[in-house]
């Protein structure tokens, strides 16, 4: 797997500061798993922040805190149902960061029909921005479109294409206002993406501006 497509350092600095909705952290998160050069900057980050963090002025604390914490980590009800501890399953295509938020592979995803083959899941996350895969049947084009804010698409699985490049495993589209564009997936295999917006999508013909409300895309 060659990854010729990364995230911008910005979005790497404000992951590492903590300033990133949950589902762009999410996106984030599941690129870095897959791409050695971002988790490298991510760690450079992440040093320069421990070394901004040491020159702070320390905060008052009470004396027992410690001891509060190691409290609450310690504290169970004995009367609560031991919970049995379930693996999830791996299928090779769903990094760890996903398959924590899908409980397992793809088999464990519950698609919702968005037309033309193509099928959505959307992620539990906070309401300030939407994070869903995308099955993109192979040769199928998603109707052309623009955006209101930013859009984030991570290849999983198979390849796509668009006025921006071609994007395979592990690649990463940040896609902004400017960006017009039809992505269309490879030939080759069914591709599946994981995508993440803060705002609709701007559709330009009727059909797809009609079933919008629909899908919540």
């Amino acid at each position: 797997m060659t990854i010729k497509h990364h995230l911008p350092d910005e979005l790497l600095m404000a992951y590492s500061a903590g300033e990133l909705s949950e589902a762009v952290n999410l996106i984030v998160a599941t690129h870095i798993s897959l791409c050695d050069d971002c988790r490298a900057a991510l760690g450079s980050y992440d040093a320069v922040g421990g070394a901004v963090l040491d020159t702070c002025e320390s905060a008052p604390m009470s004396g027992d805190s410690l001891a509060s914490v190691l409290k609450l980590i310690h504290t169970r009800d004995d009367d609560a149902p031991e919970q049995e501890i379930r693996v999830p399953e791996t299928d090779g295509i769903l990094p760890a960061p996903l398959r924590d938020y899908v409980k397992g592979g793809l088999d464990s995803v519950r698609w919702r029909s968005a037309g033309m083959g193509v099928k959505h899941a959307i992620l539990p996350t906070s309401k300030d921005a939407t994070a869903r895969l995308l099955y993109i049947p192979a040769g199928t084009a998603i109707p052309d479109h623009s955006h209101n804010g930013l859009e984030l698409t991570l290849v999983l699985q198979g390849a796509f294409q668009d006025e921006d490049g071609y994007f395979g495993r592990g690649d990463v589209e940040v896609a902004s206002e400017d960006l017009h564009h039809t992505p269309v997936a490879d030939i080759s295999e069914d591709c599946i993406c994981l995508a993440v917006t803060d705002a609709p999508l701007r559709f330009k013909g009727l059909m797809p501006r009609i079933a919008q409300p629909f899908i919540g895309i």
